[in-house]
C-alpha cells in the first residue's frame, strides 16, 4: 500500500496500529475459525472449488485483528495462493490446508504486504511435505527474488538435503514473470487470466481470474477503479476486491504536514468503499467480497460500517471478508 521509506506514511501506518485498543482483542478471541477440516481428513481433501480468505488486512504493518493479505483457491484439493503477506503459511495451517498441496502462487504486485512471505511460503512448504513442483507467477523481478531467497537460505537447504534426504527446492520452484495481461496458466483443474490494474507507483500490478469447472473467482489486487479489472471480472461468480474507508483515513492523516499529498496518493492507487460497489456493479458479478481493508486495524470499523458504505452501490450478495472465511 505504501512505501516503507516514506516517513509520513510510516507515521500514518503507526497511528492506524496504535488506534487498535485492547477492547478489540476480546472480539478476536471470541471469533470462531471459519474453516475446519472435514471428519477423517484434511480440509484440502474436499472436491470442487473453494475460496478461503487467509488474511484480510491492508498495509505492511502487522494488525491484531486481521492477518496480512493472502487468499487460497482450492480446486479438488490442489491449493493456489494469491499474494503472500506475512504469516501466510500459518494461515494455511489454520485453514486445515496442507502446504504440500500447494500448486501455484500468484503475486499481484511487489508491495511488502503482498510478497513479504513469498519465499517463506515456498521454503516452509518444502520443509513440510511439498514433493511436487510449484509454479509462481508475478511481476518482475520475481525470478531474481526467487534465486536470491534460495541463496539466503542456502545453509538450511543444504543441511536438510544432507540430513533429511530432501530434493533441492530449486528443482521444485518454477518462477514466471508477467509483464502484461492475458492467460497466465491452465492445467487440468483451473484456467488463470490476468489484467494489468492501476496501482501507482508500482507497474505492472495485476488482478487475477480463476475459472474452474464450477466457479469463477476474481482477485482485484491493489488498484484504483480499473476498466481492465471490470472487463476481467465480467459476469464472475465472485469478485474479491480491496476496499478503503476514506472517512477513517481522513482522521488519521488530518494532522500530517503532507496530508494532501498522502490523501492524493491513496486515491490514486486504491479504491474507496463507494467505488468498490460501483466496480462490482459494472462487472455484473454475483458476489462481492470485501478484502484488504484500509484501515485494517481500526476496531471502530465494524462490518456494519463497511456494509453501509458499499451496499448502496451494489445490489448483489455482499460479503464482509474476515480471516479464514470460506466461501
Amino acid at each position: 500500500m505504501t512505501t516503507p521509506d516514506d516517513p509520513v506514511r510510516r507515521r500514518v501506518l503507526a497511528a492506524s496500529l496504535a488506534a487498535l485498543g485492547a477492547a478489540a482483542l476480546p472480539a478476536l478471541a471470541a471469533a470462531p475459525l471459519a474453516v475446519t477440516p472435514p471428519p477423517g481428513g484434511d480440509a484440502d481433501a474436499r472436491t470442487g472449488t473453494r475460496l478461503i480468505l487467509l488474511g484480510t488486512a491492508g498495509g505492511p504493518t502487522p494488525k491484531a485483528l486481521r492477518a496480512a493479505p493472502a487468499s487460497a483457491v482450492v480446486v479438488d484439493g490442489a491449493v493456489y495462493v494469491v499474494d503472500c503477506g506475512n504469516g501466510v503459511a500459518r494461515q494455511l495451517a489454520l485453514a486445515g490446508l496442507r502446504l504440500g498441496a500447494l500448486r501455484g502462487v500468484f503475486v499481484t504486485h511487489h508491495h511488502s504486504d503482498h510478497n513479504a512471505d513469498y519465499g517463506n511460503l515456498l521454503l516452509l512448504a518444502w520443509a513440510a511435505d511439498l514433493r511436487t513442483p510449484v509454479d509462481a507467477w508475478g511481476p518482475p523481478p520475481l525470478k531474481r527474488m526467487t534465486r536470491q531467497f534460495l541463496r539466503l537460505n542456502a545453509t538450511d537447504i543444504r543441511t536438510r538435503i544432507a540430513d533429511e534426504g530432501r530434493v533441492d527446492p530449486a528443482t521444485l520452484i518454477r518462477a514466471h514473470e508477467l509483464r502484461s495481461g492475458g492467460e497466465v496458466m491452465r492445467d487440468e483443474r483451473v484456467r488463470v487470466r490476468a489484467a494489468v490494474v492501476e496501482h501507482p507507483p508500482l507497474q505492472p500490478a495485476f488482478a487475477y481470474r480463476f475459472d474452474t469447472a464450477d466457479r469463477s473467482i476474481v482477485f482485484s489486487g491493489d488498484t484504483r477503479p480499473s476498466a481492465a479489472l471490470v472487463e476481467l471480472a465480467r459476469g464472475a461468480d465472485v469478485l474479491v476486491h480491496e476496499v478503503m474507508y476514506l472517512p477513517a483515513l481522513e482522521k488519521l492523516i488530518a494532522s500530517e504536514a503532507q496530508a494532501a499529498r498522502l490523501r492524493q496518493h491513496l486515491l490514486d492507487s486504491h479504491t474507496t468503499a463507494e467505488q468498490v460497489g460501483q466496480v462490482a456493479t459494472q462487472a455484473g458479478v454475483k458476489t462481492l467480497v470485501l478484502n484488504h481493508f484500509v484501515p485494517g486495524g481500526d476496531p471502530a470499523l465494524t462490518d456494519e460500517v463497511w456494509r453501509a458504505a458499499v451496499a448502496p452501490h451494489f445490489q448483489g450478495e455482499l460479503v464482509i471478508g474476515r480471516d479464514l472465511l470460506e466461501l
